[in-house]
């Protein structure tokens, strides 16, 4: 048992922190590890053996409050200790209110905890009375978080500030660039993001919509044509599962535009099982990359569906 923190050497205190946040985790806190890198982590901690509680708690310490003076060989890195939010120092006050859209008061504490005192009452300020009371009350509990959940809510922030608009794709109506960005989402945060654009922008919000395509909009505003065109470019065994949720009416109309042959051999009972959310979600993103494809080679224009007009001949 290592009960004695002084004598770990920064490899094993890396080490140490994978084991307690886990290796995927750890390797998006700590970008450009080679691979030589990482089995030297993975044998260091195999030999080390069990670690007290006390010494795991100080190493997420050091770990969390940019203290690790010590990589792999003892050196610094150039760029100096790793945080999880250093992030936040690239974001603007409208990405930063953006980030924290829909987020948990706890959660907003902890990234206004992160902020000068400026701007944590700039974005104060900015959120609804209710909420900010609420917020107030976390900052005062952030003690009582455990470091693990720190670093983790700091690397699905980090991840989420990716997706963020840059500021001049508002204030240029980069409605496409927008689109674009959105589709490459899972679906929820499709829908987040985009309730956030209707709130705050309606204009560049109805300006997205005529290039964001989802899979509704292709089963609600295509031409029978177009999506007979895409229903024969998706696989036939991906077509049960877009269609999970469908109303059954509109899943027979779709079958009823296979050709006779793919009709015989569409699997119903393939989409009538219980499945992961994202399976389907997946499935329909096939939809939405074949009417993409489609538009590239000129046979479909997609604003022109969208906005209520006709097919590209």
């Amino acid at each position: 048992m290592i009960n004695d923190y002084n004598m770990l050497s920064g490899l094993q205190k890396v080490a140490i922190m994978f084991s307690v946040v886990g290796e995927s985790l750890a390797m998006s806190l700590i970008k450009g590890l080679s691979k030589t890198e990482v089995r030297k982590i993975r044998s260091t901690l195999q030999a080390m053996g069990p670690v007290s509680f006390s010494v795991k708690k100080r190493v997420m310490e050091e770990f969390y409050f940019g203290f690790l003076s010590e990589q792999f060989d003892g050196d610094k890195t150039d760029e100096g200790p790793i945080q999880p939010f250093d992030f936040l120092s690239d974001l603007n006050d409208e990405q930063l209110i953006a980030l924290l859209d829909k987020e948990e008061p706890p959660v907003i504490a902890m990234i206004l905890a992160q902020l000068d005192p400026d701007k944590k009452m700039l974005i104060l300020n900015k959120l609804e009375a209710a909420l900010k009371g609420q917020v107030l009350i976390e900052l005062g509990s952030l003690e009582d978080i455990p470091l693990e959940g720190i670093i983790e809510v700091g690397a699905r922030l980090r991840e989420k500030s990716t997706y963020l608009p840059r500021t001049a794709e508002f204030s240029r109506g980069g409605a496409k660039e927008i689109a674009d960005m959105l589709s490459g989402m899972s679906s929820s945060d499709q829908e987040r993001y985009m309730q956030t654009l209707q709130n705050e922008n309606p204009e560049l919000y109805a300006a997205v919509k005529t290039f964001f395509l989802t899979f509704d909009d292709i089963m609600e505003k295509f031409p029978p044509d177009a999506i007979r065109g895409l229903l024969n470019v998706v696989e036939l065994d991906d077509l049960p599962v877009a269609f999970k949720g469908l109303d059954p009416e509109k899943i027979s109309e779709l079958k009823e535009m296979l050709p006779q042959k793919k009709q015989a051999m569409y699997d119903e009972d393939r989409g009538a099982k219980p499945m992961p959310k994202r399976d389907v979600d997946n499935a329909r993103k096939l939809f939405v990359d074949a009417a993409k494809a489609a538009e590239e080679k000129g046979e479909i224009n997609i604003e022109d569906i969208l906005s209520g007009g006709e097919m590209v001949e």
